[in-house]
Parts: C-alpha cells; structure tokens; sequence
C-alpha cells in the first residue's frame, strides 16, 4: 500500500547578516547564501535578506534602530515567523530583538543545532544534540521561556522546551550533567567498538557538508548510506570494511564540517572526531562545483588543526568534476567556461589545484563514477605503506606478491 506523501509545510522566515570592515559585499552573500540553505534544510522559506554595514555589532540589538524597523514593518505586513541572523547573538542581544520584532529569533548557531535535531537519528545522536541545545539554552532562560509544556513549534523551536523561570536553570544544569554522564558511558563503549576493529587500517572521509562524503562512502564500499542533498544529511558516524585488491582497511564517513561550527556541537560530537583522530589516513572530499569551496577547503583545515589532525597523511579529493563550471578565464586554470565533462583528467591536473605540498590529489565524481580507479590506487598505495610499516614480515603485502593479485579491484562490505 502506497503511503500518501504529507504537504511539507514551510516557515516564513528572513535572514540578516553583517558586513563588517574586513569582509566585502560578495562574502556576505556567500555567507547568507549558505545561510539560506540551512534555513531551507531546516523547513524555511525566506522570504527576503537584510543586510547591513556595522564596524561593529550593536551590544543591544546587533543591528542598527532603523533596520530593526525595516525588518518589523516587513514581518508584520507578511506574518513571518522567524528572523535568522547569520552571526551568534547574546542573550540580551536576542531578548531585546525579539521584544522589537515580535517573532521567533533564532541565530546560525541554533540554526545548526535545530537541523541536527531533525537529523539525529540514534540515540546516541540525539543525545549529543540534546547536550548541545541544553547548553546553548542555559543563559538564555530569563526572558526566553514561559513553560517548558507550551512549547512553541518551527524553526529552532525543536529542543529541550520551556519551565517556569524559578526552576528552569536548576532543571537544565541537571539534565546537562545527566546527559554527560551518559555520554561518557557511551563514549567508552565506542572506544571499546574503535579498539575491538584490530590492527585494520583506518581511513576517514571528511569535508565541508553536502560534498559527497556519503556518496562517495557508497561508491567505495558498495554499501547503501544515506546521502542527500541537503546540509547534515547524516550524523551518524559509519564505519564500512573496504578491500582493495588484497588489502582490507575500514572506511569511516563522518559527520560534515562547516564555518562558525557552534563550540557546543564539537564538544557533543567528540566521538566523532575521535574517528578522525585515530583514523591512520584522510580522505578531504572537496566539492569543486561550489563557487567558494577554498573557503569551505580552509575552514575544514582549521577544524583539522584544532584537532591536531593537520598532520596526518591526507588524500585531496576533488568531487562533482562533473558538474563543475569555469567562471574565470585564467591562464593558469581551465580557458574556456564550459561543463567539466568536456575536461580531460590530464586538463584537470594542469591546474593549480593539482598543487596541494605533499598531499596527493585526484579528481572525481562520486556519482558517476568518474576516475574511481586512481582513487582507488591512491588508497591502496596508502593502506599498503601503512601495513608495511606496521608488519613488515608479512611477504604478502611485498611488490615481488603484486603479480600474484587479481588485475582488477574487487571492492567489498562486510
């Protein structure tokens, strides 16, 4: 029996960032852009952008007085449900707006957040969410709650609820405390998973979200992991075994990294990162399609640093070559503007892209496929210098074996 497909129902919402002195124009746009597609991956319909020009923000209200009106006049004319403000907000910055504005207002922060609450599916997601909503929300109860039982719907409205003012904070540090001690208990047990895998190589996928990881995961593994697209697709960490030839290794596909990742989420996800701490070899899947993706290159690079994990041997991996299009005529990248279809792999690697220090570079696209077969060696050449390392008397894994291996790859799940 066929399910009948439910109306989605989108909010009205608008969007306001800030131009600051070092930024211009065009890197706001990126940013609401990108502000945009959360706000749509959350159940959003925007409706209109503000933007304005602040040397710095304003302590009581973030933006200036006029553009509080502008933005008011234009919510109560179209019954607008949440104003989304592409910077973190203080608690008495989004107090006071919200008493201007009469309506939601909800910061890229809890924008994040929200999202991930959608998308957690375990229970070991939820409970890194739940964590990290608590701990937003705990300065920020007088004033922004009534009662936990009246919970108001929509947008950044699908965490923890609401409780009287006099004995929420003591409810909140109480389940916050609760929801670390569990945590702690789980992360044990995912320690003990990561230490039951044996001596397998590990290699972890990691990127800007919505780049292909997870499609990426399924081409390699020939498994069938959630991948959409849309910003967080998956939370969950997933681990597949992979064998190349004839070197098994676990694969890892990891949650998305993105600009102003809220603190509260990388203490939550900490197992999650711990995937990528201990993981031997990364894979940094890079979408190339996207107008920005050295911002979106730098800020995963950033995360990776704060992690201490700069240093690990890393794999760039260049994806969506085949929807790709060259905007600007340069000598030095592709000449002619025109879909990377028509590009060669060689073209492809005469480009400064192809120059990333001592980390490999390959090009593909994950959904079609496209030059599968140099990931795949990298991969293996990797994997096989690590096992060699780490057990050297093992003849099988010796160039003088090569011969003895199957011609083609034979990739496989377990």
């Amino acid at each position: 029996m066929l399910e009948k497909k439910q109306k989605i129902e989108y909010e009205k919402v608008v969007l306001v960032g800030v131009i600051y002195p070092q930024q211009d124009e065009d890197l706001l746009q990126e940013y609401l852009n990108e502000l945009a597609f959360l706000a749509e991956t959350a159940g959003g319909e925007v409706l209109k952008r503000f933007q304005q020009k602040l040397n710095k923000p304003n302590p009581k209200t973030f933006i200036g007085s006029g553009k509080i009106e502008e933005i008011r006049a234009l919510i109560k004319e179209n019954e607008i449900g949440a104003a989304i403000f592409d910077d973190e907000l203080s608690p008495a910055q989004q107090k006071n707006i919200e008493k201007h504005l009469k309506c939601k207002v909800v910061d890229r922060t809890y924008l994040i957040l929200d999202i991930f609450a959608q998308r957690a599916t375990t229970s070991y997601a939820r409970t890194q969410v739940e964590l990290a909503q608590y701990e937003y929300l705990l300065p920020r109860l007088v004033g922004l709650w009534t009662h936990l039982e009246r919970q108001r719907g929509g947008i950044g409205m699908r965490g923890p609820g609401e409780t009287e003012i006099e004995t929420d904070r003591r409810i909140v540090r109480d389940k916050i405390a609760l929801l670390k001690k569990k945590l702690e208990k789980i992360d044990k047990q995912m320690g003990v998973q990561r230490g039951n895998r044996g001596s397998l190589v590990r290699v972890a996928l990691v990127g800007y979200t919505n780049v292909g990881k997870s499609s990426l995961m399924n081409g390699l593994s020939k498994s069938e992991v959630f991948a959409e697209n849309k910003l967080f697709a998956t939370l969950d960490t997933t681990v597949r075994k992979v064998v190349i030839r004839n070197l098994p290794f676990l694969l890892t596909d990891t949650v998305g990294f993105i600009r102003k990742l809220p603190t509260q989420l990388i203490e939550s996800f900490k197992s999650t990162l711990d995937e990528v701490r201990e993981a031997d070899l990364l894979v940094h899947v890079i979408d190339i399609s996207h107008p920005n993706f050295e911002e979106h290159k730098a800020s995963v690079e950033k995360t990776l640093t704060e992690i201490k994990c700069d240093e690990k041997p890393t794999i760039i991996v260049f994806n969506k070559i085949d929807i790709y299009q060259a905007v600007e005529h340069d000598e030095t990248d592709l000449l002619e503007e025109r879909q990377s279809k028509h590009f060669t792999i060689e073209e492809w690697k005469r480009t400064w892209m192809n120059k990333h220090g001592n980390h490999q570079v390959v090009f593909i696209s994950a959904t079609e496929k496209e030059n599968f077969e140099e990931l795949r060696h990298k991969i293996y050449d990797h994997v096989r210098s690590i096992n060699l390392s780490r057990y050297p008397y093992n003849n099988f894994l010796y160039p003088e074996y090569d011969a003895y291996l199957p011609s083609e790859d034979t990739d496989k799940e377990s």
